[in-house]
């Protein structure tokens, strides 16, 4: 029996596929999946901070699902801490279905205010979240300020003598944290002194050189520089009850008479204009990742806690912490984005 055209294409198919490489042939059966083939998460700060942490985690529970996989690559793009990524994913300077970028509340926070230039929350699409992060008040190891009351105290006898130091200027979420504990001392928050850096890693750097005196900031990154030595003590932890692991022993805000609680959700976005292929194959392989045996270990490992949304519930949440974000700032008198 003669064979046909079109059985003899789909032998030399399977012939050429078997005469490939191992890398061409994964690289040819990844060709509609982005999430098995070589990406780039894009950390938008500088090193040793929170965004850094969030592609670390991301590469890693990628890695321990799917082994075989090239290891997600990670690429630095500072500037406005996350305004250069997002505005450049946004207007498709930057791009496609092997580039993802990492994202906090704080991104949703300046988005809130139109930090990130004109454009709206759909600009982009939200792919998963990998867990939370809890702010910290945090000084100097041998600072005057044993507890969180003593800081207080300082704040209400002169909030201009102590110097804030955190990522991302006025507005930003380490500013509102230090803004609600200068209130918090019965002071108003446009008196205190803020020094602004790009990312945590540098404002940790400063705490460090006794250049400021408290260190708004988060859990997960000021842990990370105690485990490296940095001579940094937490005051508080601003969640709503006290957490364990390594922060068992710190007392949170609360329980020290401050009723401050500020979540920090750590996650991952990607172009609007990717195919909803790629968008489902990358949703897809966060939700396997993120529901693997071992993830919460690796979670535990990066300093987060449980908080994992992907799809419709992820965009649902983005948009109900813009609407409270906003909220938050008509109430500390700062801009805010309007569609």
């Amino acid at each position: 029996m003669p064979i046909s055209s079109a059985t003899r294409r789909h032998a030399l198919r399977a012939l050429s596929a078997l005469l490939l490489p191992g890398s061409l042939r994964a690289t040819a059966a990844s060709a509609n999946d982005p999430s098995e083939a070589a990406a780039d998460c894009i950390i938008p700060a500088k090193a040793g901070g929170g965004f850094d942490l969030t592609c670390a985690l991301a590469r890693d529970a990628l890695q321990a699902v799917r082994p075989r996989r090239p290891p997600l690559g990670q690429r630095y793009l500072p500037g406005g801490i996350g305004a250069v990524a997002f505005d450049r994913i946004a207007t498709g300077r930057l791009g496609g279905p092997g580039t993802l970028v990492a994202f906090s509340s704080g991104s949703l926070l300046n988005l809130a205010q139109g930090r990130f230039g004109p454009h709206p929350p759909t600009a982009v699409r939200w792919i998963a979240t990998l867990g939370t992060d809890y702010g910290v008040i945090a000084v100097h190891r041998d600072s005057p300020y044993k507890r969180l009351p003593d800081l207080i105290a300082a704040l209400r006898q002169e909030p201009s003598r102590v110097a804030f130091g955190a990522g991302g200027t006025v507005g930003s979420q380490d500013w509102v944290k230090a803004a609600l504990l200068v209130r918090a001392a019965g002071r108003d928050h446009r008196a205190m002194r803020f020094v602004s850096f790009e990312g945590g890693g540098d404002a940790l750097g400063a705490l460090q050189g006794r250049h400021v005196d408290v260190f708004p900031g988060d859990a997960a990154e000021a842990l990370q520089a105690i485990a490296g030595g940095a001579a940094v003590r937490l005051l508080a932890v601003l969640s709503q009850a006290r957490l364990g692991g390594a922060l068992a022993g710190v007392p949170t805000a609360r329980e020290q008479g401050v009723d401050i609680v500020w979540p920090t959700v750590r996650g991952l976005y990607l172009s609007a204009n990717v195919p909803d292929a790629a968008m489902r194959a990358w949703t897809a392989a966060f939700a396997e990742a993120t529901a693997a045996p071992g993830y919460a270990a690796l979670r535990e490992r990066h300093g987060l806690y449980p908080f994992a949304l992907t799809g419709a519930a992820l965009d649902d949440y983005v948009q109900a912490r813009i609407k409270t974000y906003q909220a938050l700032a008509d109430e500390l008198g700062l801009r805010r984005w309007k569609p």
